[in-house]
């Protein structure tokens, strides 16, 4: 039968509140379990996961599906949520709230209101989830009702009224007629309260109904499922886009992903409007099957209507939106046992990014180590458990670190070229700083007509596809705004991976830029704390806070009298200085003390220098995040340092006009290496046409005088001669560069595998093959007068040392035992580029290579990669050009010796 009402309903708490006992007690109430289980005995319906019935935690979001009654004909279907109450797993439950109609926050009798109690608070109130409220555990020795009411309304809101009697018929509606206008004039003109009234009073979030009892022995849960049943506002369909019309286009939101038990991929979402369809497509992606999860169990369905909150197989693509308000704020690296491939594990984690996207599972490539985020100890042994089982892998982590995070003083002009042989891309982006806590905005400020909608929707996918890291630490970058300004693409020889390339070049060289003006700025994280102490302690609290780099507001007396009176102090301080202050707080207090401490944003960090120094990092040697550009010269790609590669740029980004323009285009001009000559010409030209604007331009008129028109053409003249004098100074210096000499490292594995010839003689034959490739180099480096290095993988051969050989001037290198061939190329590239230092020890570096992952450090390290297709083609054009050469030879030989016989 179908219901008349749908209430997705999510039940929060702090750790050990009762609230997964309070969810047993729910569906046993509503006859949709036949006993209620307990966490503490491992059968609780909703925590069926191997290490929640270990724990005793909740550690995933579980869902019921149960019927309410509700006195009509058709009743209320109500999905259940359970979420997380364990800090560490936050950012599971905040997933959960984007789908929730309301909630219920269980608090407990005994400690009332704790430090997550209020972070949860804070979230309800973000996403303005109408919230109802059970305090549990009254079974035990409590501090009394009007006590616990007292707190409640004085650290959460004035609005929490208590609703026990009210629901039961019992005691007076005024107190809970004071929570609106309309409940307070209804009451006054007819001394009662119709539920439409509260219900509407509880969807606006001005009034929180409170109901007291003890989950574990079923006392106060009748009157809270009447409670939902009266007041709970069900979803609205209308205001998700209009009502249901049979197989509207359905509207859903993401908030889960997770894998069933054989492995197949469940994307958990609510469907806001329209109906889902089996076999319907979403977000290009068809739909295999339709399922809705009680507990483990699931019943499939051919549709989901609006309201209804489903798991679907089929999508691969489909991921949460990663924009909560809480962060993992500790990074950890992972450290693999012997013999286990990285590039395969860091697959395999990446899908656990997927379940969890605030893990943000990245690959440092200075560190050359799996990096991901995490909440807390309790979080990564978990983690650690879900790999061995998942996996099979035994990881370890490193120590944590502070999440930090970088971004900048002033606005920078980035510009990335990426112009190996047959690609082209070219992309200049603007940076600037935002206010602190807005994130990442992204934008275009180009015209269509320059560049087509389908580039600059390229290059937008490439903004937003990653996460960007800064130049400072190699921290991400965020509050900043990054705008497509200009750009070029290549009517026959650009590619979609160009304008990756090309805009990944842009963002990092006008990074590279700032770092080198001084205008990166490192963000930490900072703790909003509530610390309430006895008042003759106040002051070394506040010693203690500013030791800390912290700041806090006046202190506030509690209602307590006597000597026994405590004190609050609420402000702010950096994680890394008050991770640890719980603990010291319980000492010097003896017990008396209280931290509750919630997620406070990011700020500007209060030991910069210091962090920077000790990170140790070095942005040229971050082997997957390249600033430098990639120039098409003689037939193939020349890597250009960064601060050297704006003049060489194809495309002028166009001039913004504004009221600081002239500071904006001198600070730009600082982050710059540019010619002695150019920068003194630029310098004086500035000077002089300030000099001549307040002598001759009238402020009364937008004409300029004749004057200022010959001024305007001299100086006009003098920039284009200073260009000339640049652009040749370049020049020069370019050819000078392109003089190096150059080493092809080739990983001939990788080759062997991706050329079908080569291919098929080595399923024959894998020495052969082996054989048959360096023969095709030596030919190669012969005619290219270059120097070609090929390196093979020995990794796995027990006890191997690392050995060279020489076949036709090609040298042949074997990787000793754990080293992949990988590995050593990039160790190689960085060495033979010679990044930083100028002189007889540089070369020009190339790699061939399809080994994507390997393809993204090489990049960093001053080296061009080769795609094996690429490389396939240039040996083929190589071969080409021998034979004409032999036939060149032939003819000339004929005219030289016109009487030699020829022998046909």
């Amino acid at each position: 039968m179908k219901k008349d009402r749908k209430i997705t309903i999510g039940i929060l708490a702090h750790v050990d509140a009762g609230k997964t006992t309070l969810s047993e007690a729910l569906l046993y109430k509503a006859g949709a379990i036949r006993k209620p289980g307990r966490v503490d005995h491992g059968d609780a319906m909703l925590d069926s996961d191997f290490q929640e019935k270990e724990r005793g935690i909740t550690i995933f979001a579980g869902q019921a599906v149960f019927d309410l009654p509700s006195g009509g004909a058709g009743g209320t279907e109500v999905t259940l949520l359970d979420t997380p109450g364990h800090v560490d797993f936050s950012a599971e439950m905040e997933r959960t709230l984007k789908v929730l109609d309301c909630a219920v926050l269980v608090v407990s009798g005994r400690e009332i209101v704790q430090s997550h109690t209020l972070t949860l608070w804070k979230l309800l109130g973000r996403y303005g989830i109408p919230t109802f409220i059970f305090v549990n555990k009254m079974d035990l020795e409590t501090e009394g009702a009007e006590t616990i009411m007292d707190e409640l309304r004085s650290r959460l809101d004035a609005s929490c009224c208590r609703m026990d009697a009210f629901i039961r018929g019992e005691g007076s509606a005024e107190e809970i007629a004071m929570c609106s206008e309309e409940t307070l004039e209804e009451y006054l003109a007819g001394g009662t309260l119709s539920d439409a009234s509260l219900a509407k009073a509880v969807r606006a979030r001005l009034l929180f109904p409170c109901f007291f009892g003890s989950a574990l022995k079923m006392e106060g849960v009748d009157e809270l499922m009447e409670g939902i049943a009266r007041l709970a506002p069900e979803f609205r369909d209308s205001e998700h886009g209009g009502e249901d019309d049979g197989h509207a286009a359905p509207e859903y939101r993401v908030f889960r992903v997770t894998r069933d038990r054989q492995g197949e991929r469940l994307t958990h979402l609510k469907i806001l409007s329209g109906t889902l369809l089996v076999r319907d497509e979403i977000a290009g992606e068809k739909v295999n099957q339709i399922r809705i999860y009680s507990g483990d169990k699931y019943v499939t369905a051919e549709e989901a209507g609006p309201g209804t909150v489903c798991q679907v197989t089929g999508p691969q693509e489909l991921l949460p939106e990663n924009d909560g308000a809480l962060e993992a704020l500790m990074v950890y690296g992972v450290r693999l046992p012997d013999g286990v491939n990285v590039h395969e594990t860091y697959a395999k984690l990446r899908q656990l990014g997927e379940e969890d996207p605030t893990l943000q599972v990245t690959w440092n490539g200075q560190l050359r180590e799996i990096q991901l985020k995490l909440m807390g100890q309790v979080q990564l042994e978990v983690l650690q458990e879900m790999i061995r089982r998942r996996f099979g892998i035994d990881v370890t982590f490193t120590e944590g670190r502070i999440a930090y995070k970088e971004t900048i003083a002033e606005p920078v002009i980035g510009a990335g070229h990426y112009e190996p042989l047959r690609h082209y891309a070219e992309v200049h982006l603007l940076l600037e700083p935002l206010p602190r806590g807005r994130g990442m905005e992204f934008g275009s400020e180009l015209s269509e007509d320059i560049l087509d909608r389908n580039w600059q929707r390229l290059i937008m996918t490439h903004l937003l596809e990653k996460e960007h890291m800064g130049t400072l630490t190699g921290a991400p970058v965020t509050d900043m705004r990054i705008s497509i300004i200009a750009g070029r693409a290549h009517e026959k020889h650009t590619e979609g991976g160009d304008f990756r390339q090309a805009t990944y070049r842009a963002i990092r060289q006008g990074l590279r830029k700032s770092l080198a003006a001084g205008n990166m700025v490192l963000l930490e994280p900072y703790y909003e704390f509530e610390l309430e102490v006895p008042r003759e302690m106040v002051g070394r609290s506040m010693a203690d806070i500013q030791r800390m780099s912290g700041d806090c507001g006046a202190p506030e007396e509690t209602d307590s009298g006597g000597a026994d009176g405590m004190t609050i102090l609420r402000g702010r301080a950096p994680v890394s200085e008050m991770k640890d202050y719980v603990t010291e707080v319980a000492s010097y207090t003896k017990g008396r003390g209280r931290l509750a401490l919630s997620y406070g944003g990011y700020d500007v960090c209060h030991n910069q220098d210091e962090v920077a120094e000790a990170s140790g990092y070095d942005p040229d040697a971050d082997t997957g995040e390249p600033a430098d550009s990639v120039f098409c010269s003689h037939g193939a790609g020349h890597l250009i340092r960064w601060d050297e590669a704006d003049a060489m740029m194809h495309v002028s980004p166009p001039r913004r006009e504004s009221a600081d323009d002239e500071s904006e285009q001198e600070t730009a001009a600082a982050g710059q290496a540019q010619s002695a000559d150019s920068t003194a010409s630029s310098a004086g030209d500035k000077e002089l046409q300030r000099i001549f604007d307040r002598t001759f331009r009238s402020t009364k008129s937008d004409k300029p005088s004749i004057e200022a028109r010959e001024f305007d053409s001299e100086l006009e003249r003098r920039k284009k001669a200073a260009e000339r004098r640049r652009r040749a100074a370049e020049a020069e210096r370019k050819r000078a560069e392109l003089l190096l000499p150059e080493y092809l490292l080739v990983d001939g594995y990788n080759i062997i595998f991706a050329w079908d010839e080569l291919k098929q003689l080595a399923k024959e034959n894998i020495d052969s093959a082996r054989e048959a490739l360096i023969e095709i180099l030596g030919n190669y480096q012969g005619f290219r007068k270059n120097n070609v290095i090929a390196v093979f993988d020995a990794y796995k051969v027990k006890g191997g040392q690392r050995h060279f050989e020489t076949h036709g001037g090609v040298t042949v290198v074997y990787t000793k035992e754990a080293e992949t061939a990988d590995a050593y190329i990039e160790r190689a590239t960085y060495e033979l580029s010679g990044k930083g230092r100028s002189g007889p020890d540089r070369y020009r570096v190339r790699v061939a290579t399809s080994d994507r992952l390997e393809q993204m450090i090489i990049l960093g390290n001053n080296a061009q990669r080769l795609s094996a297709n690429d490389f396939r083609e240039e040996v083929e054009q190589v071969n080409e050009e021998i034979r004409e050469f032999l036939k060149q030879l032939a003819r000339r030989n004929e005219i030289e010796n016109p009487n030699k016989l020829k022998i046909e």
